[in-house]
């Protein structure tokens, strides 16, 4: 049998007679193919959605900023060029690609930021900046034509936990057809039992990946939720293979079920006691100070307890948040062109750290009741971790901005911080940014502060973090308690500045494309 085309592919389906009785949608996300499907893989395809799907994937990219910037002029949706481009990248990459799975993770941010914009001619901006990040690791890695993801095959009767130990097999078909039994139950159903599998580690893009998959969601319908959390499937698998991947994870594999038992958090009511702000600044200075199982068990005492999730949560993040204080930046021999000697944006501890801490938090508010107590623990866990890279240095440190970092902005005068604050950003001195948003942060002046960071996460490449890292801070900051809300800001001025002077590929022919200003 010749080798099909993906149109021809699609051409054979469209005219087939299950796709006239049920529709190509239906057909397609239900798992049912045609009579060829047993002599290759019939291809994953999304019904409505395909073309703008496969626009995405087909368009090189030399072609896609103008390509879609004439789709946005005529009428479709900044909302569904998003859903589409989540989905052609699942297709293609399916979890398994680095770059890949940091693209996809950018693109619920990415859209949140563009809703921010006022001027609504320079709001697809960021959303063109990832789309030309996706469809350069399209061309490179040869992904546009040959797919991680195909279309399921039939499903298995299973359990989270018959997932879990499917994936520690390292057997991606049985794993894919328990995830296929499990994702048929209702949304959140699905989410609880995936995360038992993804429960068995602590790694920063094992839980991102599915946070913000689960964000997508609401771009692509609750109908295609299976092929994004699908993606987590295959980035556990892979995750098993490596060497030491059991050794890595035996501490959380034995302790969190055992923690779980011995507090009898299984069924426990979600906690409600409210606590001051002391509480939580305690809180969070133990997990910082303690071993990831000391900060385990501090948090499974909290939640029996009865403390409020929220505080707990919060306790997390600004552990996390300390990460990004108190990092003395990228060593030697740690160095990228993009990531210099001292930067500490990208992929550096505080940034994972942060993105973690925030992914675990949001599932605790989102997933069932077994979710929102093993992700409490575990955020604990991995905060505690963290701390623990560079020989447990970070403890060591003191925060920035240090006494000695205010006194020198002290004479700034007040009309001239912020304008002082982009000085310090464009010369990529993160101490005086630090220091200066300090002073600057109020109510009111952190609204402009935040307008500010935005321009650079849209303009700046970030290594690939920039929007992922400039949504968590938002979104934490939002949530945060008014006395902790300033060192999320001063932790996101200082990543702003060391990203500073990489400008993101496709920015500046995005902003030709829009007539706008780069």
């Amino acid at each position: 049998m010749k080798n099909r085309t993906r149109r021809e592919l699609l051409a054979d389906v469209g005219r087939g007679m299950l796709v006239a009785n049920l529709g190509v949608g239906l057909t397609t996300d239900l798992g049912l193919q045609p009579a060829w499907a047993a002599e290759e893989p019939a291809m994953l395809t999304f019904g409505d959605l395909e073309p703008l799907v496969m626009f995405i994937q087909d368009t090189a990219p030399e072609k896609l900023l103008a390509d879609t910037v004439r789709k946005l002029k005529s009428g479709t949706e900044l909302k569904m060029i998003v859903a589409a481009a989540a989905l052609a990248n699942a297709r293609a990459f399916g979890g398994e690609d680095y770059i890949g799975f940091h693209t996809l993770m950018a693109l619920a941010p990415a859209y949140h930021i563009a809703m921010q914009e006022a001027d609504l001619t320079r709001r697809p901006l960021v959303v063109l900046k990832v789309l030309m990040r996706n469809a350069a690791r399209l061309k490179e890695s040869g992904n546009a034509k040959s797919h991680v993801l195909h279309a399921p095959q039939p499903a298995s009767a299973g359990t989270g936990e018959t997932l879990r130990e499917a994936v520690r097999r390292c057997d991606l078909p049985a794993a894919e057809g328990i995830f296929r039994d499990i994702v048929a139950k209702p949304t959140q159903q699905a989410l609880d039992q995936l995360l038992v599998m993804v429960d068995d580690a602590t790694e920063v893009h094992r839980v991102v990946l599915v946070s913000r998959a689960w964000d997508l969601i609401d771009f692509v319908g609750s109908e295609r939720a299976h092929t994004l959390l699908r993606q987590s499937v295959h980035y556990c698998v892979k995750s098993e293979k490596y060497p030491n991947a059991a050794k890595a994870s035996k501490e959380i594999r034995e302790l969190l079920p055992k923690l779980l038992d011995e507090k009898h958090l299984i069924g426990r009511p979600r906690g409600t006691k409210l606590v001051d702000d002391g509480w939580v600044l305690k809180m969070s200075e133990t997990l910082f100070q303690s071993s990831p199982a000391q900060a385990a068990s501090a948090v499974a005492d909290a939640i029996a307890e009865g403390i409020a999730h929220e505080a707990i949560g919060e306790a997390i993040s600004m552990a996390a948040n300390q990460l990004v204080l108190r990092d003395s930046g990228r060593p030697k021999g740690q160095t990228q062109a993009n990531k210099p000697l001292g930067s500490i944006h990208g992929d550096s501890i505080g940034v994972h750290a942060c993105d973690s801490a925030h992914a675990w938090r949001n599932l605790t508010r989102v997933g069932g009741q077994r979710t929102q107590v093993s992700s409490l623990i575990l955020g604990a866990y991995q905060v505690a971790r963290d701390r623990l890279e560079r020989g447990g240095d970070f403890a060591k440190w003191t925060a920035y901005p240090r006494a000695e970092h205010r006194e020198a902005i002290a004479n700034v005068p007040a009309d001239s911080l912020l304008k002082s604050l982009e000085d310090a950003i464009r010369a990529n001195d993160q101490v005086r940014a630090a220091a200066l948003m300090d002073r600057f942060s109020s109510p009111t002046n952190d609204v402009a502060a935040f307008a500010l960071f935005r321009r650079y996460a849209i303009s700046e490449d970030g290594a690939l973090h920039a929007e992922k890292y400039y949504r968590t801070v938002a979104e934490e900051y939002a949530s945060a308690r008014p006395a902790f809300r300033t060192n999320q800001l001063i932790a996101l001025a200082r990543v702003t500045a060391s990203a500073y002077g990489q400008p993101a590929p496709g920015y500046a022919d995005a902003c030709g494309e829009l007539g706008v200003k780069a």
